[in-house]
């Protein structure tokens, strides 16, 4: 208890005599669609867990992103839009870090995050910015698609609904083996007539779903020949992404 009781005297000293200082990222941030990012916030010196209070807010919206109170973070106090997304790094906590991880990150995301660490009567704060989030997000099925020969099959392919329809400039499908193409949409046109001649007649879009980001292929009449991988392949101006998906 004494060792214990020092050693909490001597984290407080040192602070006291350096000042309570929070550190951050040197510049904006770049995100990744879908992915995970690390917002950065720590201290030189390690800091006593008694006393110790962390916030983290996203200041537009004055959202809680999470907190660290009491000697443990409540993610029950989190702000529905982060809710199970941003979560501390428990054992680096004692270390004076303080960096959040948010996970499956959205467009709405981007933004100005406020880390704040109190101590006592102490506090200190850093932001920083989400000033980026890139990557075109195009999701096809999740396992192969099986069909037997005559029937009519559809292959799943959508682009991230925060993405407007219009912004989309090119999506093409074709196979991967041989880069044959099965079916073109550009510029807000349908060309069937771009299909290799093994697909004329046989793919189409489902026309009214393009508009919520709905690019799947419905494949009538499936022939032996068609079993292999398709290519989902979305473009706009500055992006670009692609799915997968297995025919068998």
């Amino acid at each position: 208890m004494c060792f214990c009781s020092s050693l909490f005297l001597v984290l407080l000293l040192a602070v006291g005599h350096e000042g309570l200082h929070v550190q951050g990222p040197s510049g904006p941030l770049v995100a990744q669609l879908g992915d995970s990012i690390l917002l950065p916030c720590f201290t030189q010196v390690p800091l006593p867990l008694e006393g110790l209070r962390v916030e983290w807010r996203k200041t537009d919206a004055e959202s809680l992103v999470n907190i660290f109170q009491h000697g443990g973070s409540r993610p029950e106090l989190q702000s529905q839009s982060f809710s199970g997304r941003a979560h501390f790094f428990p054992d680096e906590i004692s270390k004076g870090n303080f960096s959040i991880l948010l996970r499956n990150v959205e467009r709405k995301d981007a933004g100005i995050y406020r880390c704040k660490v109190s101590l006592h009567r102490e506090s200190s704060e850093t932001e920083m910015e989400i000033k980026d989030i890139e990557r075109l997000v195009v999701t096809g099925a999740d396992r192969a698609v099986v069909a037997s020969v005559g029937e009519e099959v559809i292959l799943n392919c959508s682009v991230d609904s925060h993405l407007p329809a219009n912004k989309i400039e090119q999506v093409s499908w074709r196979r991967t083996d041989g880069d044959i193409p099965v079916l073109l949409f550009q510029d807000n046109e349908t060309f069937p007539e771009s299909s290799h001649e093994r697909y004329q007649g046989r793919t189409e879009f489902f026309i009214t779903e393009i508009p919520k980001g709905n690019f799947s292929l419905k494949l009538r009449n499936v022939k032996m020949e068609d079993k292999g991988e398709f290519m989902c392949e979305v473009h706009t101006s500055d992006k670009s992404g692609y799915a997968i998906v297995v025919l068998q």
